[in-house]
């Protein structure tokens, strides 16, 4: 829940996991005046503020916002890049004076992000380093010619050094970027290593170090207007049709696949549809895709006629070149993923499930249900020993017409509401419970399995379970069940 919808007052952090304990990784000002910091251990933080109100940290959402911000930054300054997980750096050189002077802008910054309801310190210096220590420091603006001077009341671990560094300085007393201002250089980097000198020179601008923006994410959009308005399923087939070849030969120019893809269609009056589809592996064929939109566009209003159309690919896969002449095999892959896709955007690809191997010798855990859009086939791993039913359910009791012989299966027994004969039998194979889980299903102690074929034909597995006379609340002669029907 959102924090501007659910505000907390008081003491409040987010928490991420760290090895086996949860550790503050966020504190609002309200935690700092009761002493907690970042990093601090979650149960010592509840000792000292045993009202502190928390959530778990959204690391992905973070990077999102921060992305979002860093693109909104752009209005200040043609190069802003990230710094850090939590930071923004940007080149102002030459850009202040659009808005009245560093002083003005900074205000106009600060204006827009209260607007917005968010809190940020920031500083304009003449380096990047010094920009990034005097920001995490109370912020403020440094003039020119005056770096060492105003970077010198800040503490160390200001200059980005790592947290032993900074400590081992402390130490000796230098606790302070003036205490270490005026030092000789060799000595430094030989106690504490080159890279505290790096970062110094950094900092006073002897040592450049420009911003370099990331490159922004490709777009994998077109669009198309249309001199006339159209409202023929058969005319959005074929706009869509020229959209899909301008669209995948751009994913296949970055040698991408889009494993979801977005229609929207404007209509004249203003009002937008939309077809959202799903793909179960990466795909930029034209011809498949454009089948898997057919449903979608049949139920689309048309309204007074479409006039505009465009197509996105909203989320994509690395997808190597394709092979020309494909052989029956990815023939037979092209086929499944498509029948998946279609099966995904009917029912939901959650719901689409195959089967995976797991490790584990009881029989109804020694497999998982995994959906098939977001998983990878697995081959089973050769097994050693009886063959395993080709149906699984839940064990189900039998009813002996008498007591089996000791070490054998019943002759006749009843199941399902049919009388059967055993006419073969194969066991028995003996599986013992996984005494690390505690599962109600295995109390009964070890199962004795049989392989039943039985004279009216259905082919069954049994067990017995020797060690319990009674199995679940049964009746207690009843130790025998069926689990499984071999095809």
């Amino acid at each position: 829940m959102s924090l501007r919808r659910c505000p907390v007052e008081g003491a409040f952090a987010l928490t991420l996991r760290s090895g086996n304990a949860d550790h503050l990784h966020c504190v609002n000002e309200a935690a700092l005046a009761r002493g907690l910091r970042r990093g601090m251990p979650l149960a010592d933080a509840r000792a000292v503020c045993p009202d502190v109100s928390t959530r778990p940290a959204d690391l992905a959402g973070e990077a999102a916002a921060l992305f979002a911000l860093r693109r909104w930054a752009g209005r200040y300054a043609p190069m802003v890049a990230r710094d850090g997980s939590e930071g923004l750096i940007a080149d102002v050189s030459g850009v202040a004076h659009l808005f009245g002077g560093e002083a003005d802008m900074r205000a106009d910054l600060h204006a827009r992000l209260d607007r917005a309801g968010l809190a940020a310190h920031s500083a304009i210096a003449g380096t990047r380093g010094a920009a990034h220590a005097l920001a995490r420091h109370g912020g403020g603006i440094i003039a020119d010619g005056t770096l060492a001077a105003g970077i010198g009341r800040l503490p160390v671990s200001a200059l980005r050094i790592d947290p032993e560094t900074a400590d081992g300085l402390a130490r000796v007393g230098l606790t302070r970027i003036s205490d270490i201002l005026s030092l000789p250089r060799a000595p430094l980097s030989r106690r504490f290593g080159p890279g505290l000198i790096l970062r110094l020179d950094q900092a006073l601008g002897v040592q450049p170090e420009p911003v370099s923006p990331e490159a922004e994410p490709p777009h994998y959009g077109v669009r198309m207007t249309l001199p006339e308005a159209i409202g023929l399923q058969a005319d959005v087939m074929a706009g869509l049709d020229r959209l899909l070849d301008r669209l995948c030969a751009h994913l296949a120019r970055h040698h991408q696949g889009a494993r979801r893809m977005k229609l929207e269609l404007r209509r004249v009056d203003g009002e937008t549809a939309q077809v959202s589809i799903g793909i179960a592996r990466p795909m930029r064929d034209p011809v498949r895709i454009a089948a898997l939109f057919q449903k979608g566009v049949e139920e689309v209003d048309a309204g007074f006629g479409i006039d505009a159309l465009r197509l996105s690919a909203t989320v994509t896969e690395p997808m190597a070149p394709e092979q020309i002449g494909a052989g029956p095999a990815s023939r037979a892959e092209d086929a499944l993923s498509d029948l998946v896709s279609r099966l995904g955007n009917r029912l939901g690809f959650d719901r689409v499930l195959r089967l995976q191997p797991a490790d584990s010798l009881i029989p109804e855990r020694s497999f998982l249900t995994v959906p098939v859009a977001y998983s990878t086939p697995v081959q089973s791993p050769a097994r050693r020993g009886p063959p395993r039913p080709a149906i699984l359910f839940p064990p189900e009791p039998l009813s002996l017409a008498s007591p089996p012989r000791p070490g054998h299966p019943p002759a006749r027994f009843r199941w399902r509401r049919m009388a059967l004969s055993t006419l073969r039998a194969a066991g028995p194979e003996r599986i013992s419970p996984e005494w690390w889980f505690d599962d109600p299903a295995w109390r009964s102690g070890l199962r004795d399995y049989w392989r039943i074929e039985t004279q009216e034909g259905p082919r069954l597995w049994l067990f017995h379970t020797p060690q319990s006379q009674g199995w679940q609340g049964a009746d207690r002669g009843q130790t025998w069940y069926a689990q499984g029907e071999f095809a």
